[in-house]
């Protein structure tokens, strides 16, 4: 599973990463996990699922966290998260 985060700002893409995981985990877990990789790398702290991110996770594997998913302050407009390959 590959899992691509960006970060945007102002409509322009400020830093990416693609995390893999390769692992037999489940999806969920493996999302997460990749997430919370994603989130170290980008100095974040954690984003919190809101009922609208997880439905838009599901119909669109693809998602976007806004300041209301984060507890502290966050100095773009949205981290989103797509999944590139299963």
């Amino acid at each position: 599973m590959r899992i691509w985060f960006k970060i945007f700002k102002d409509n322009h893409l400020m830093q990416d990463a693609v995390i893999e995981d390769e692992s037999d985990e489940t999806r969920t877990h493996k999302i997460f996990r990749a997430l919370e990789q994603a989130c170290y790398e980008f100095d974040l702290g954690k984003p919190i699922w809101l009922d609208a991110t997880v439905a838009e996770f599901k119909r669109h594997a693809k998602a976007r966290f806004y300041q209301d998913n984060f507890v502290e302050e966050i100095a773009f407009d949205f981290l989103e998260i797509h999944v590139i390959e299963e």
